[in-house]
C-alpha cells in the first residue's frame, strides 16, 4: 500500500469515529458539541476520501446511513417505506450538477418540473393514518426503524388526530404522512429561559430542543413545549405529482411548507432559493436551507434512490452566518432561582440582520472549555439563528493583555456567598432573600406559564418594586387602582385590566400555583404531578419526603426540595396569606371525574398490548385521575398486562392485585365517558387524545 493511500485511509477511519461520536451526541443524547457547519465539513471531507478510494469504504460508514439510532427507552417501529435523508448542495454549481444527474437518469428529452420548499430545521417523523385516524407516529431513526412517539405526537395541536375529509369525499384507507416536528422560535427562547433559571443546561438550537421534547417519556412534558409540525410529503397514499400531494395534505388539515412553489427548471429554483434566503430571518421558525424535488412521481420512481439519498431531491444548505468581534467584558445576571449566568459584553456587530452586543456564556464550564477571556477576539453566531453565542476564540489575535475570568464568590446583587453543588453546572446565590430572586421570582409568578396575569410583565413588576408597592407575590393581590394609576404609562383602562387579570388569576388550579411559587426543581411537569397526587396544598405541605419521592418521575432530590420549601416559616406565611386572599389551593373537582373507575387508583402497565403502546395507555389513565407507577406493591389497584408481562404480572398474582388486559382497560376507561367497546375503540381513543390536548397545558 502506497503512503498516500495509507494516510488517506487512516484519516477516513478517524473521521468515521469522530462523526459517529457526534451522531450519538446529536441523535441519541440530544446534546451536540459542534455546529451543523462543522459536522457538514467532517462529512464532506470523508466523502471526498471515499470517492478517491471507493473499494475501501466499509458498509457501516456514516456516509451510507440515514442518521440516528433508536433509543432503548422507546419501542421500535419499522417504516412502511424507508424515511430517507437528503443529499446536500452548498452552491449554485452543485444544484446545476443535481439537475444534470436528474436529466441523465430520465429518458432523453424528458421535461423536468421541480418543487421548491423551505427546509424546516426540526425532527423528521412519519404519521400513519388508517381510515382517516392517526394510529402511529415514529421518528426517522436510522431510516428503516424509528422510535414510537405516538403518545407525544398526539399532544401537538397542529397534527390532526382525524383527517379533515370533505363530505362525500372518500377517506383514504392508509396514508403515511412525512413531515418535520419543530419548535417555534418564541417557544425555544422561553424554554431556554426556564431551563437557565432552573440551573439546567440550555438546548443548543430549536431543532435540538424539538428532538429532546418529542422524545420525552412523559407526554405532558411534550405538550408543554409548544411543538408544531409541517407536512412535506407522503410515503404511501401520494398523488401523481408531489405538488398535488402537498395540496391534498393541506386540505386534510396539515400545515405544509409556507411558500412552496412549482418551478419549471433549476434556474427558477435557484432564484426562489435566493429570494427565500433574503427573508427567512423574519419567519417564526428556524430554517437551514431549501429543498428541491422532482414534481412528477413517475419520474421520482424512475430515478429511485441510493442507499442513503433519493436521487430526485436535494437539500440546499445556507452557510452559517458568523461575525468576529471583541469581548469587552463579562457580567453576571442572577435569575429567580439564584443561578448566576455569565454574559459576554461585545463590541456591537451586525449579524443575521440585527446588531449584537451581548452573548450568553451559559456557565463556568462553558467558559473554561472554550478558554474565553476578557479582551479576546471571538467568533459569534446565532444558535438556531436566535440566541447570540460565542463559537470560539481567535487565539492568534491575543496580545497578552487578555484577562482570565472567574465566577464571583459573592452574589453581585446582595453580597452573599455563592456555591456550586456537586453534579450541577450552575453557581447559585445562597441568600434566600436576595433581591434578584425576589424580582425574578415575581416576574415568573405572573408569567403566562404560571399564574398568567396578563399585563404584569417585567416592566410593570420593576415599577411596582421601585415604588415599594410589592415585595412578594401576595402583595399583588392587595394592589388598588390609585396605586396603579400613579405609575408611569398606567392609565385608568390599563389599571382596570391589570386588576381584573390579578383577580382572575386567583382561580388558577393548584398545579399553576405550585409552579408559580418557584420551588427549586419544581417545573410545570412536576407541579402537575404533585397537584394531581395530593389534590390540595394542605396535603402536600404535610407530606413526608418518602411519600413525595414515591411518585412516578419524582425522585428524592425533588422531594427533599419540596419538603425544605414548605418547612420555611417565610414560605408557610406566604401560602397562608395567599389562601386568605382567595387563591385556589386545590385541584378543582372539574379537572377530574371522581366517579371514574380509575380515579385515585394506583396502576401499573406491563408487557406489550395489542393496539396501544405503553406511554399512550399510561397517559390515558393519568388523564382520568389514575396514579401510574413502575412497580407492583400491595397498594397497587390494577395491573394492565399485555404479552410477555413478566415479573410484574407474577408479583401482582402473588399479591392478589386485580389484573386486566387492554380490552378491559379500554372498557373501564370509557365508563362515565360513553361506550368504549371494541368496535368503538378508535373513536374513544381519539376522544381521549383530544381531551388530553385540552388538559395537558404543562
Amino acid at each position: 500500500m502506497d503512503l498516500e493511500r495509507a494516510q488517506a485511509l487512516d484519516e477516513a477511519q478517524k473521521l468515521r469515529r469522530e462523526i459517529r461520536h457526534h451522531e450519538f451526541l446529536y441523535y441519541v443524547l440530544d446534546a451536540p458539541e459542534i455546529t451543523d457547519a462543522e459536522y457538514d465539513a467532517l462529512m464532506r471531507r470523508l466523502q471526498e476520501l471515499e470517492r478517491a478510494y471507493p473499494d475501501d469504504v466499509p458498509p457501516d460508514s456514516p456516509t451510507r446511513r440515514v442518521g440516528g439510532k433508536v433509543s432503548p427507552e422507546f419501542t421500535e417501529v419499522r417504516h412502511m417505506t424507508p424515511l430517507l435523508s437528503l443529499g446536500n448542495a452548498f452552491s449554485d454549481e452543485e444544484l446545476a450538477a443535481f439537475d444534470a444527474r436528474v436529466k441523465s437518469g430520465l429518458p432523453e428529452g424528458s421535461e423536468v418540473e421541480y418543487v421548491f420548499e423551505p427546509k424546516i430545521d426540526g425532527l423528521a417523523c412519519s404519521l400513519i393514518y388508517e381510515n382517516g385516524r392517526l394510529v402511529r407516529a415514529a421518528t426517522r431513526g436510522d431510516g428503516e426503524v424509528g422510535e414510537n412517539v405516538t403518545a407525544n405526537v398526539r399532544t401537538i395541536r397542529s397534527i390532526p388526530l382525524t383527517l379533515n375529509v370533505k363530505e362525500g369525499e372518500e377517506v383514504p384507507e392508509l396514508l403515511d404522512v412525512r413531515g418535520e416536528v419543530y419548535m417555534p422560535r418564541h417557544a425555544f427562547m422561553k424554554l431556554n429561559e426556564q431551563r437557565s433559571e432552573a440551573g439546567e443546561n440550555e438546548f443548543a438550537n430549536p431543532r435540538n430542543a424539538a428532538a429532546g421534547s418529542l422524545r420525552q417519556l412523559d407526554p405532558k412534558v411534550t405538550a408543554s413545549r409548544q411543538l408544531s409540525f409541517f407536512a412535506y410529503g407522503v410515503g404511501a397514499g401520494h398523488k401523481d405529482k408531489h405538488s398535488a400531494s402537498l395540496a391534498m395534505l393541506h386540505d386534510y388539515g396539515f400545515k405544509v411548507s409556507e411558500g412552496y412553489a412549482v418551478v419549471k427548471n433549476i434556474n427558477e429554483a435557484i432564484a426562489k432559493i435566493k429570494d427565500f434566503a433574503a427573508k427567512r430571518q423574519s419567519l417564526a421558525y428556524d430554517t437551514d436551507g431549501a429543498v428541491i424535488k422532482v414534481n412528477a412521481v413517475y419520474q421520482q420512481n424512475i430515478l429511485g434512490a441510493t442507499g442513503k439519498d433519493p436521487r430526485w431531491a436535494i437539500a440546499f444548505k445556507f452557510p452559517p452566518e458568523q461575525a468576529e468581534t471583541k469581548l469587552e467584558d463579562i457580567i453576571i445576571q442572577v435569575g429567580r432561582t439564584g443561578v448566576l449566568t455569565p454574559t459576554a459584553v461585545l463590541t456591537p456587530v451586525k449579524l443575521s440582520g440585527s446588531t449584537i452586543s451581548r452573548a450568553t456564556l451559559h456557565n463556568e464550564d462553558f467558559i473554561r472549555s472554550k478558554d474565553i477571556r476578557i479582551g479576546d477576539t471571538v467568533v459569534i453566531n446565532k444558535a438556531g439563528e436566535i440566541i447570540p453565542e460565542v463559537l470560539h476564540v481567535v487565539k492568534e489575535k491575543r496580545t497578552g493583555a487578555e484577562q482570565e475570568f472567574f465566577m464571583p464568590a459573592e452574589c453581585p446583587e446582595c453580597g452573599w456567598k455563592t456555591e456550586r453543588l456537586n453534579g450541577e453546572a450552575a453557581i447559585r446565590c445562597t441568600n434566600p432573600h436576595c433581591p434578584a430572586l425576589g424580582r425574578e421570582g415575581l416576574i415568573h409568578f405572573a408569567s403566562k406559564g404560571a399564574m398568567d396575569i396578563d399585563g404584569c410583565g417585567p416592566a410593570v413588576i420593576n415599577q411596582l418594586l421601585d415604588n415599594g408597592l410589592i415585595s412578594d407575590p401576595a402583595d399583588l393581590y392587595l394592589l388598588v387602582k390609585p396605586q396603579l394609576t400613579a405609575l408611569e404609562r398606567m392609565g385608568d383602562k390599563s389599571a382596570d385590566n391589570l386588576l381584573n387579570a390579578i383577580a382572575e388569576s386567583k382561580k388558577q388550579n393548584l398545579d399553576r400555583l405550585l409552579f408559580a411559587l418557584g420551588i427549586r426543581h419544581v417545573g410545570a411537569k412536576v407541579a402537575r404531578l404533585l397537584a394531581l397526587h395530593f389534590g390540595s396544598m394542605e396535603k402536600l405541605m404535610a407530606a413526608e419526603t418518602d411519600e413525595i419521592a414515591a411518585i412516578e418521575d419524582i425522585g428524592p432530590k425533588i422531594a427533599e426540595s419540596v419538603v425544605t420549601y414548605f418547612a420555611s416559616p417565610v414560605n408557610i406565611d406566604l401560602i397562608e396569606r395567599l389562601k386568605e386572599l382567595g387563591l385556589n389551593m386545590e385541584m378543582e373537582a372539574a379537572e377530574l371525574d371522581t366517579a371514574h373507575p380509575f380515579y385515585g387508583k394506583t396502576m401499573v402497565f406491563t408487557g406489550t398490548m395489542p393496539t396501544l403502546d405503553r406511554a399512550t395507555a399510561q397517559t390515558m389513565a393519568q388523564q382520568v385521575g389514575a396514579k401510574v407507577t413502575g412497580s407492583v406493591s400491595k397498594k397497587t389497584d390494577y395491573v394492565v398486562a399485555g404479552a410477555e408481562a413478566g415479573s410484574k404480572l407474577t408479583k401482582a398474582q402473588q399479591l392478589g392485585v386485580t389484573v386486566i388486559d387492554e380490552a378491559e382497560f379500554l372498557r373501564l376507561l370509557g365508563e362515565h365517558g360513553g361506550e368504549a367497546g371494541n368496535d368503538a375503540r378508535p373513536e374513544n381513543e381519539a376522544a381521549k387524545a383530544e381531551q388530553g390536548e385540552e388538559q395537558s397545558l404543562f
